[in-house]
């Protein structure tokens, strides 16, 4: 094989993005190990910037080895027992994947839906959870990241907090982009991943688990079905015990350490606004080209942009001509809007008008 080579892509899909240098740098530091107990201070060290970044003092907060999806497992797999109940809420892709997995898990699931690029009635996710006491989990994706919707969940955070039902939120693609109050808005399990608005490759899933959950998942009656998720042992890896599980992806720890330095040195209410800011201007220069917006107005997700080319465009084609001949990275719709619509992710670093101005001046040899 010959020396590696990629070229320096311009990364304004839905993740990963593009992550700042002393990031990478941090990676190619030297290894120590699992259990050496500099890494176990660095593992405290990531856990505290967890908290602060998820907005809660939840102690069972750290990063699962996997990348956002593991995340999603792991929630469900601890929380669900065979014969649980579960609302779980869909208006895109990974709202589907959650009930495929609280299915797998052997829950009745309860769906809520809503048509894609729109958001979910909180009243009508309530109605429901009013009807199906008997609930462990009502489930919901915080940023649709196949749609571009930031979905409000407050009012559904405040239903649950006296009661027993647990709220579970994907905060995939929000943390660290758009404000997420895990504490204050009353969830109870939350996860996300390293790739988004985090700025690290691709590779840990942040989870964050309250008293809540912990208390369900001491009460479970069966073994957790995943022993690599299983919470009760990870639990003794990143809490005091400091117990072997697995051998911890090392260079990602650092990876995540640094990006979450950055975020501190920023100010986390600094960064959400600069995500709001750099959107904004992007939805301002394309719409002044013509372009139409899938996500509902007064719902859209700062960090993706979900986005309707001009008619006549070449939706696929032009994508492809972007990546091979701008080195511009976007994604591509799922769904019923596959091939149709490009999603434009502002995240991380390349939330801001430089790389806007970039993106705006490729798509200006288009029109």
């Amino acid at each position: 094989m010959d020396e590696l080579k990629p070229p320096q892509r311009l990364l304004l899909g839905p993740g990963p993005c593009n992550v700042p240098y002393r990031v990478l740098r941090a990676m190619s530091t030297p290894l120590v190990g699992h259990l050496d107990p500099l890494f176990m201070q660095m593992m405290d060290e990531v856990c505290a910037a967890l908290r602060d970044t998820f907005q809660t003092g939840n102690q069972m907060t750290f990063p699962v080895s996997g990348t956002g999806s593991a995340g999603m497992e792991a929630c469900f797999v601890n929380l669900l027992e065979p014969g649980d109940t579960a609302v779980v809420c869909i208006n895109g892709v990974f709202g589907t994947r959650m009930a495929d997995v609280a299915e797998r898990c052997g829950a009745k699931v309860i769906r809520v839906e809503a048509e894609w690029g729109g958001p979910l009635d909180q009243q009508l996710i309530i109605d429901t959870l009013k009807q199906h006491p008997e609930a462990k989990l009502c489930a919901i994706v915080y940023a649709e990241t196949s749609t571009g919707v930031l979905q409000p969940i407050q009012e559904i955070g405040a239903y649950l907090k006296d009661k027993d039902t647990l709220f579970l939120v994907d905060a995939v693609t929000a943390l660290g982009g758009v404000d997420l109050q895990v504490d204050a808005w009353g969830i109870d399990a939350c996860y996300s991943g390293t790739q988004k608005c985090l700025a690290v490759p691709p590779g840990l899933a942040p989870v964050s688990f309250g008293p809540k959950a912990m208390e369900v998942l001491k009460t479970r009656q069966s073994k957790v079905q995943s022993w690599y998720l299983d919470l009760t042992m990870l639990m003794k890896y990143w809490g005091s015990e400091r117990l072997y599980h697995h051998t911890a992806p090392i260079s990602m720890i650092y990876a995540l350490r640094e990006g979450l330095r950055v975020i501190q040195e920023e100010g986390l209410q600094n960064r959400i606004e600069r995500h709001a800011a750099a959107a904004g201007h992007l939805r301002d220069g394309l719409a002044d080209m013509g372009f139409g917006f899938w996500a509902a107005e007064g719902y859209r997700l700062p960090p993706l942009t979900s986005v309707f080319p001009p008619e006549g465009w070449d939706v696929e084609g032009i994508r492809k001509q972007l990546l091979a001949d701008y080195d511009i990275e976007l994604g591509g719709g799922l769904g019923p809007v596959a091939g149709k619509i490009w999603r434009i992710g502002l995240m991380g670093e390349n939330a801001c008008v430089q790389k806007v101005a970039v993106l705006l001046r490729a798509l200006q040899d288009f029109a």
